[in-house]
């Protein structure tokens, strides 16, 4: 597999680090396409344009997609697992696999996201003056949700063999195709919110067919050909019993990530645009861990698959001491610069005023999910994916909920203060499952 790679041998942080930044920056270049919509909506169509495609249509939408890249990670962590043990017959059979349910999945995930989408708003308490606006936009972004989640998948599939860099290029070619058509269709169309909308999905469109493309193109285990697509039993069992409590995990992210939306809608139009502003600038920091989960989880899984199990705990301790090191760096440059960066994206004085609150209220606290995002992503690894979900089940989610239907009419310092609380509970017991050694017992090794 001439663009893949092996990290079972050699050093350890050096193939880590070849393999993060890579994604780093395709994951830069994912968010630049909410980013940009965002951009060019707040500052050409105004604050309730930008309340539209942001804040709860956002995280109704990750809802969606959240689930389905859960799911994926399973086919992730098998891939990388017969990578390690040479299985290349299974890798082939699991690339075809994978595909097919994209496909299903996607149909599927769209025609709920038809069907419920009104009535979730509404329920959810979006504001009258810009409940058309967001069901513009999310009707266009579902028809196309099947490419999308395709271009996930075969994203998924190039990353398990360590090949990080050609869904790095199909990204940022794709992402210029989303700046332009964002111009033409906004700005120079004056489409409004569909118009951003269009673009982002013509522009994952792009992404997707260049991504099945290379596939289409592979000489190895990763060649796809159409003619053998399938829904092999076992292959399809063993991601749904490795992605399936992800997908769950995401899922109740997204409902809790609701529910604080829908407490946030009852503050107006100004908190709902200062929250969504600052989900921009709060996605640097996503952005990077998910590079670091991405990494730590495929080279557990080839190395898992290898074997290696010595190598695998210094890889996660390495890993980790270098994720929070970042991740305190990036909370003093986000903290201090706060004003500035919210004011790229809209620059109302009660906007910015709310965004500043929100960012001294998180971001000094980032490091306490580091463990969470690190220690569940080399779980993952090794196949043990159900308790580490009821974990964040339990001390995220759960945690959430009581403290937001408990709290009645709180400020916003109580009601953000949430974010922080539950990350930390979360990550002391993440810290003791693992180093306890009580995660042994949920392993799923794929080499019989």
């Amino acid at each position: 597999m001439a663009r893949s790679a092996n990290i079972t041998e050699g050093s350890i942080i050096k193939p880590l680090f070849y393999f993060f930044f890579p994604i780093l920056l395709g994951t830069f270049f994912q968010q630049l396409y909410n980013t940009v919509d965002a951009l060019i909506v707040g500052n050409f169509l105004g604050k309730d344009a930008l309340a539209a495609v942001g804040g709860t249509t956002s995280t109704y939408l990750n809802l969606f997609t959240g689930f389905f890249v859960g799911l994926s990670s399973g086919a992730t962590v098998m891939i990388s697992q017969y990578y390690g043990s040479h299985n290349h017959k299974r890798i082939s059979d699991t690339v075809h696999t994978s595909i097919t349910l994209a496909l299903i999945g996607g149909l599927i995930l769209s025609f709920l996201g038809f069907l419920t989408a009104r009535s979730s708003l509404i329920f959810l308490q979006v504001p009258q003056e810009i409940l058309d606006l967001s069901l513009e936009y999310i009707y266009i972004y579902f028809g196309g949700l099947v490419i999308m989640l395709v271009y996930n998948m075969g994203c998924a599939i190039l990353r398990a063999v360590g090949d990080s860099k050609r869904p790095l290029y199909f990204l940022i070619l794709s992402c210029f195709v989303n700046i332009v058509l964002d111009i033409l269709f906004v700005y120079i169309f004056g489409w409004g919110v569909k118009g951003a909308a269009f673009a982002t999905v013509i522009a994952q469109m792009y992404a997707a067919s260049m991504v099945m493309l290379s596939l289409y193109n592979s000489e190895d285990a990763l060649k796809f050909r159409f003619r053998q697509m399938k829904l092999d039993k076992t292959i399809a069992a063993g991601i749904f019993k490795i992605g399936f409590p992800a997908a769950i995990e995401s899922i109740l992210y997204s409902v809790s990530n609701l529910v604080i939306s829908a407490k946030i809608n009852e503050y107006g139009v100004d908190v709902i645009a200062a929250y969504t502003a600052y989900g921009k600038v709060d996605a640097v920091f996503w952005m990077a861990l998910q590079a670091f989960g991405i990494s730590i989880t495929t080279f557990v899984g080839q190395n898992f698959g290898a074997g290696k199990m010595d190598r695998v705990k210094k890889g996660i301790n390495r890993w980790l001491m270098t994720a929070l090191a970042v991740s305190i760096i990036l909370s003093v440059v986000i903290c201090l610069g706060a004003p500035q960066l919210l004011m790229i994206f809209n620059s109302d004085p009660a906007v910015l005023s709310y965004g500043c609150q929100i960012v001294l209220i998180i971001v000094p606290f980032w490091f306490t999910f580091v463990p969470i995002e690190l220690i569940s992503g080399s779980l993952r690894g090794m196949g043990n994916t159900f308790i580490p979900t009821i974990i964040t089940a339990v001390g995220i989610i759960a945690l959430r909920l009581i403290w937001v239907f408990s709290a009645g009419n709180i400020d916003l310092i109580w009601l953000f203060a949430v974010y922080p609380v539950t990350w930390s509970v979360t990550s002391v017991a993440f810290v003791i499952y693992y180093y306890s050694g009580m995660y042994k017992k949920g392993i799923i090794s794929l080499q019989k």
